[in-house]
């Protein structure tokens, strides 16, 4: 993505991403360069975080 034309191209038809959007790719670009043993404790960690958020009222999900 070092061609500026493209590069204005996209942002002109898709407008500026969020940062949400920004930091959600990091966060996959930073998890694939996991080893894949690495990405099951990562998974499974997220996994326990959502299931313990949802049975505890008091612990925001987001």
């Amino acid at each position: 993505m070092k061609n500026p034309t493209f590069v204005a191209e996209l942002h002109k038809k898709l407008g500026a991403p969020s940062s949400e959007t920004v930091e959600s790719l990091r966060l996959l670009k930073a998890f694939l360069k996991l080893a894949p043993s690495q990405r099951s404790e990562v998974i499974e960690l997220v996994e326990r975080l959502a299931t313990d958020a949802q049975a505890s009222p008091d612990y925001p999900l987001s």
